[in-house]
């Protein structure tokens, strides 16, 4: 199998004449100029679920299309092919390694919606081929790929949008805004939560991977391990080797709002409280969690992450509520309420059209917002809304609850790097070990 590194020399010498070293060759140089029309041609990656929210978004936006799904399951591909049909009337080419969707020059823009382990090494490839990039959340499995991501995005120059669509929702700009304004004081708390009841994933048996799904591609940067029952094609969440728990795969969004809300990075601290509770089986993370992100100032931000068994009496499944010293703003994905101090509503505005809030796809009118808000910049230059040097941040604060939960102990952020300070156990979780040749490098 051809790894990532055999694909940089094929694209430095072969069809697409890339130079890694910085230097952009003639071939490269014109490959990605949008036409006169501003046509934006797309290849989505990883097509079974939260894809469908992306396909629907690029096809409510004028002169985009998408010329590729790519997914290394047949089975996959075949179901997804059928439902393009049926929703956007249309059967992308198929292509099941991703790298030729890569070479590809008439490729504009890249969708990444693979299992996490995926998202940076595939963004930065995609980066290095000449490509902008819309990578889901979290940008990555890991505080080093974070890092590594920021740096690829800084010496290739394309646009980087991450799917945290919230920052383009218009009443949760709106809050942010009379946060600005001081609508509600002096702003000190940010209170991020999710809740779910999902149910056991079950002790995995060794069985062989199904003919269909290429299994060695389906891991490719991560460490070999053999197939087993319970993880295609969701539960790989719930495993460190390719999964980032439920702070990364849920948490993000609601932190990532707290975080702009409180006008904040990183923080000079961080402890995290929390267990796995309900179930024996292989889940590998904690299934209830309580982060706290202490800031200067006395600003905090806490996240509750509520994963398995009902929560009685009945929450919200998710959102974000921000306290100053003149009142309170709740911010969700499909509205804006302003509290004063004694709880009373004093102003609420919803999204124009809702979006899912729990499932796996997600899908609603913030995706059509942040998918037309990327391809404008890639257009006109405009600021994207979720930049990845800003949201590379709020992925670092989900690693960094997770580096906390397994220290056990408060760790000590350099606010600076984001690396935890005098603790070598924890700041043993920056970087995971590669499968051979699938490192992602600069």
């Amino acid at each position: 199998m051809t790894t990532r590194r055999n694909f940089i020399k094929k694209t430095a010498t072969g069809s697409v004449a890339l130079s890694f070293s910085g230097l952009i060759l003639p071939s490269m140089a014109n490959a990605n100029i949008l036409g006169a029309n501003d046509h934006i041609n797309c290849a989505i990656i990883g097509v079974r679920s939260r894809a469908k929210a992306h396909v629907m978004a690029i096809h409510e936006q004028k002169n985009a299309k998408i010329i590729y799904s790519c997914d290394v399951d047949e089975i996959i591909l075949e179901e997804h092919n059928l439902w393009c049909q049926e929703n956007i009337g249309y059967i992308p080419k198929n292509e099941k390694d991703f790298r030729k969707v890569l070479e590809d020059k008439d490729v504009d823009a890249v969708f990444i919606a693979t299992p996490e382990h995926w998202h940076a090494p595939m963004a930065i490839m995609a980066l290095q081929a000449g490509k902008h990039v819309y990578v889901e959340k979290p940008c990555s499995h890991n505080p080093y790929e974070n890092d590594l991501l920021v740096a690829a995005h800084k010496k290739y120059g394309k646009k980087v949008q991450m799917g945290n669509q919230q920052r383009s929702a218009k009443t949760s700009i709106m809050g942010v805004q009379d946060i600005r304004d001081g609508v509600i004081g002096e702003v000190y708390k940010g209170e991020a939560y999710y809740s779910n009841n999902r149910g056991s994933i079950g002790k995995g048996n060794e069985i062989a991977a199904p003919d269909t799904l290429d299994w060695d591609m389906w891991q490719g940067p991560a460490p070999r391990e053999n197939y087993r029952d319970n993880i295609h094609p969701y539960n790989w969440h719930w495993f460190k080797t390719w999964g980032t728990g439920e702070v990364h795969n849920n948490g993000t969004h609601e932190i990532d709002l707290c975080r702009w809300a409180l006008g904040v990075d990183l923080p000079e601290s961080v402890t995290s409280f929390g267990g796995k509770y309900t179930f024996d089986d292989d889940w590998q993370f904690v299934d209830n969690q309580q982060v706290t992100y202490k800031y200067q100032d006395d600003k905090f931000i806490t996240w509750t992450g509520h994963s398995r068994g009902k929560i009685i009496p009945n929450q919200p499944g998710r959102g974000a509520t921000i306290y100053g010293s003149k009142g309170i703003i709740q911010l969700d994905r499909n509205f804006y309420k302003l509290y004063d101090l004694d709880g009373n509503l004093l102003k609420e505005e919803k999204e124009g059209a809702e979006s899912a809030t729990t499932n796996t796809m997600g899908q609603g009118q913030l995706d059509v917002n942040h998918v037309g808000n990327f391809f404008e910049a890639i257009r006109t230059d405009k600021s994207l809304h979720s930049d990845i040097q800003d949201a590379s941040i709020s992925t670092m604060l989900c690693h960094l609850g997770n580096i906390a939960q397994d220290a056990g102990e408060t760790i000590k952020i350099d606010q600076t790097t984001g690396k935890i300070l005098n603790n070598e156990k924890a700041m043993a979780s920056w970087k995971r070990e590669y499968a051979q040749g699938w490192e992602p490098k600069l």
